[in-house]
């Protein structure tokens, strides 16, 4: 089986646009869903909603994949789940090493989605000599010693960091220096890396901290909405301002109106003691 280190997917070579490679994985998730319950067909605009997005972009974003589904019918589901892995290099093997064996490298290493999606994990590497030999998900932990070997004798080409921040740059040296080309990064701070590396970045405090934001705008705009609403008040016109001999539940007369309306326009200057209007309304 071809492996990561000799094949690379073909989104560049195509022309397809990176807001589009970050969608596609989004839809294979769908489709993958579908095929799984044995759908055949599916329209753009129930895939769009499985997917999270508008059925207008989708379809420009298979436009790209050269698939533009059926009038009356829509996508074939399984062929979009074969095109949508091919471009997205999932019909090979990629093997991926793990460094930083804590509990979110050893949570990573038990994840059993790699393997389905087309990824190995090759090999498990973590600096404490305690970790050396230990068996996480199946696999023996390695020192980092052996990192360049062991990415030589597996033909490791994606790495993954799950060191504390301070070791994280050092790591990322060392994978690139041996051959790494495409990281992902859990660590909690920036790598530095070269032209032709790839490097993503995984920070789920940051994350939170954007949650945390929309979670506050969210209270702001519902206290704003609540001081929006009228308190309720009586708006009965004193008897002095209503015409003679009108019943007492009747509307003000037209130039009543007016008056209060003129006082509320004359502002602070026109105003009572206690700001309000005043009792008396000029002539």
């Amino acid at each position: 089986m071809a492996t990561g280190r000799t094949h690379r997917p073909a989104t560049r070579s195509r022309g397809i646009p990176e807001a589009t490679v970050a969608r596609l994985p989004l839809y294979l998730r769908a489709l993958t869903a579908l095929s799984e319950r044995s759908v055949p067909t599916v329209s753009s605009e129930e895939l769009a909603a499985a997917a999270g997005v508008n059925s207008a972009k989708l379809r420009k974003d298979f436009s790209y994949l050269g698939s533009y589904g059926t009038r009356g019918v829509g996508y074939d589901v399984e062929y979009l789940v074969y095109q949508i892995s091919r471009e997205l290099g999932l019909t090979q093997d990629w093997p991926v090493v793990i460094v930083g064996i804590g509990n979110l490298g050893a949570a990573l290493a038990n994840y059993g989605g790699f393997a389905s999606r087309g990824f190995r994990v090759a090999a498990l590497i973590d600096a404490d000599p305690a970790m050396a030999g230990k068996p996480v998900a199946g696999i023996p932990v390695q020192h980092t010693d052996d990192l360049e070997k062991i990415i030589q004798d597996n033909g490791v080409s994606i790495g993954v960091i799950a060191t504390p921040a301070g070791a994280a740059q050092p790591v990322c040296d060392r994978l690139v220096a041996a051959g790494v080309t495409s990281i992902l990064n859990f660590a909690p701070t920036v790598l530095s890396v070269p032209d032709g590396v790839d490097v993503r970045k995984v920070d789920l405090s940051i994350e939170l901290q954007i949650l945390a934001f929309h979670e506050q705008r969210k209270a702001g705009e519902e206290a704003a909405a609540e001081a929006a609403v009228p308190t309720t008040t009586s708006d009965a016109v004193p008897a002095t301002t209503k015409d003679v001999g009108a019943p007492a539940n009747a509307p003000a007369a037209p130039a009543a109106k007016g008056a209060r309306a003129a006082a509320r326009r004359a502002g602070s200057a026109d105003q009572g003691p206690d700001g309000d209007v005043p009792a008396v309304m000029p002539a």
